[in-house]
């Protein structure tokens, strides 16, 4: 399984341009003018002042040592002309010379050609936003259906951290090199997506991230899923782009209703009124790709979670299921206080308990 050194010598070319790709591409959607163009036109249209190096490195590339850099790097070069390149990949105008994973070819096409959704919103989501966020990953990676998301903050990491917690059905598709966490924040949610999912990037080992490369990546997302929903998003999200990219590939998209005067539902309420799909959550998800009663209607995504739980942690969800006070949580799980809110504290982490508005811990969704 190796990739070709005509795909690897374009990868390492739009590595090498990245910095001035950035300052022709403008719109979102020129990513297809500019990245469909031959590898002579794409120096002349883009190169500026780094045309002769350009050329230098068409002209004298070494594919052996680019197979080297990504084996040196822990990743799996895969170019289009190879079996298991993605499949839904080669939908796109202009389909990502090499995919770089850090997943074994094999398991990124377990991951990717089965069924998959593009879960996307907004950076700076609400805690609700966060939390269906959440339980669409846990719910649809619990189904047997791939989560593929950005590794951004807010929305893209609760998608994620969800998919983690059901079975690890994720992918997530970076605007950097794919050896490269980003951003630095996510930097544990990195490694375990990696540990369990894959981590891909169209960009070579060690590439910075550019402004161009989001929009990019996004549509990298749209082609890998069968489906694609808007948790939440302002009027200028940049996850607009990828549910743009989703319709244009004509899959299936939907978006979680938001409220009305909220600015971070604001775009992802606009979808909905201009005919996406009204998806809840999980269950409705589900339902649109994997047809109504072809999953299984429990919830398995919270139960797989669940058996994980040692005892004490069961019998304090238990008590917060059934609305008893701290002190008998406490006493029922043989905690001390702060062994509650420690218990309390993880719980919530894992999307199972939340806090309602006067700080008082209920069963979430």
């Amino acid at each position: 399984m190796t990739a070709c050194a005509e795909c690897l010598r374009r990868t390492a070319l739009i590595g090498f341009l990245s910095p001035q790709v950035a300052t022709r591409l403008g719109a979102p959607r020129r990513s297809r003018a500019i990245l469909a163009l031959s590898d002579q036109d794409l120096i002349d249209e883009v190169g500026g002042m780094m045309t002769p190096d350009a050329r230098k490195l068409v002209s004298g590339f070494d594919a052996g040592a680019a197979r080297q850099h990504a084996s040196d790097a822990g990743l799996h070069a895969i170019c289009r002309h190879e079996e298991l390149y993605p499949r839904r990949l080669r939908d796109l105008d202009d389909p990502p010379a090499v995919i770089h994973s850090t997943a074994e070819p094999e398991r990124l096409g377990e991951l990717a050609d089965g069924p998959a959704v593009a879960v996307v919103g907004s950076r700076r989501a609400s805690a609700h936003g966060l939390e269906v966020a959440r339980e669409i990953g846990r719910s649809l990676s619990a189904a047997g259906v791939t989560v593929t998301s950005g590794l951004a903050m807010g929305i893209d990491a609760a998608s994620h951290r969800g998919a983690l917690e059901a079975g690890g059905r994720t992918v997530a598709v970076l605007g950097s090199g794919a050896d490269r966490p980003y951003p630095r924040i996510n930097a544990a949610l990195y490694r375990r997506v990696r540990e369990t999912g894959a981590v891909i990037s169209e960009l070579p080992p060690g590439a910075a991230p550019h402004r161009w490369t989001f929009p990019a990546r996004n549509r990298i997302m749209a082609g890998l899923a069968s489906a694609a929903v808007v948790v939440e998003a302002a009027e200028r999200s940049g996850s607009l782009i990828t549910a743009t990219f989703a319709q244009d590939l004509g899959r299936d998209l939907g978006a979680v209703p938001g409220r009305v005067t909220s600015r971070e539902a604001a775009g992802s309420n606009d979808l909905l009124h201009a005919g996406a799909a009204v998806w809840r959550g999980g269950a409705d998800i589900l339902d649109a790709v994997l047809g109504a009663g072809n999953w299984d209607t429990t919830s398995l995504a919270n139960q797989r979670v669940e058996e994980a739980l040692d005892e004490p942690h069961r019998l304090v969800l238990r008590a917060v299921e059934q609305g008893e006070s701290m002190a008998q949580a406490a006493g029922g799980a043989g905690l001390t206080a702060a062994e509650l809110r420690g218990a309390l504290g993880r719980l919530e982490l894992l999307g199972l308990v939340r806090r309602d508005g006067l700080g008082r811990y209920e069963r979430a969704a």
